[in-house]
């Protein structure tokens, strides 16, 4: 694991889009913002986006997984880093379902044993 590691679980790539909903403003309209995904793990998620979003600000967010499949998730973002134009992004998923963080880790499983032939 690399020395400034702070996940705690397994990241994989996961090229796909999130349409984003904040949660912690009444009154506000929802805005839906399409993101894209840099890796993806069982507790949460690294993204670019073009617009600026709130540290500690709660999203909810429509993940679309390798399978086509849509997982419907609540996240907090935890660290934001601007390059250039974009955002760099890191959230951890609030209240995931234990069958939704598996099907991360199933998946995970899939692409270790693919690397390795």
């Amino acid at each position: 694991m690399a020395e400034n590691e702070r996940r705690k679980s397994q990241r994989t790539e996961l090229k796909s889009n999130i349409v984003l909903k904040r949660l912690d403003q009444d009154g506000q309209q929802d805005e839906k913002v399409p993101i894209d995904v840099n890796d993806v793990s069982k507790t949460g998620v690294g993204f670019q986006c073009p617009v600026p979003l709130t540290i500690g600000a709660v999203y909810e967010g429509f993940l679309t997984i390798w399978t086509k499949e849509v997982i419907h998730a609540f996240f907090e973002i935890v660290r934001i880093e601007k390059k250039g134009d974009t955002f760099n992004y890191g959230a951890i998923f609030i209240g995931m379902p234990e069958t939704e963080t598996e099907r991360i880790t199933i998946y995970q499983t899939f692409q270790d044993a693919a690397s390795e032939n």
